[in-house]
């Protein structure tokens, strides 16, 4: 199943309250449950303007069909071609 990475542009959104947070995530996961099992969020990674997720789907559509759904945008959606850390350097 295709990984993908989702940048979402939400300005301010690094000041967000635990509680804000708490609530777009509720929402992300009950759209989740709506889709069915082939769209997963793995992890997301906030900073001062920008969300960036990383989840796995089927297929990019499923990816816009979730934003849709959750009120949220989703400006770049990037297939992960390869995963790399720093044991990727070790021969």
């Amino acid at each position: 199943m295709p990984k993908y990475v989702i940048e979402r542009d939400i300005p301010g959104v690094g000041a967000s309250t635990a509680d804000a947070l708490q609530a777009v995530s509720q929402t992300s996961c009950s759209v989740l449950n709506e889709l069915g099992p082939q769209i997963q969020w793995i992890q997301s990674y906030v900073t001062d303007d920008k969300i960036y997720c990383v989840y796995i789907a089927p297929n990019e559509e499923m990816i816009r069909e979730h934003a849709s759904r959750g009120g949220f945008p989703a400006n770049r959606i990037s297939e992960v071609r390869n995963v790399i850390d720093p044991t990727t350097a070790e021969a």
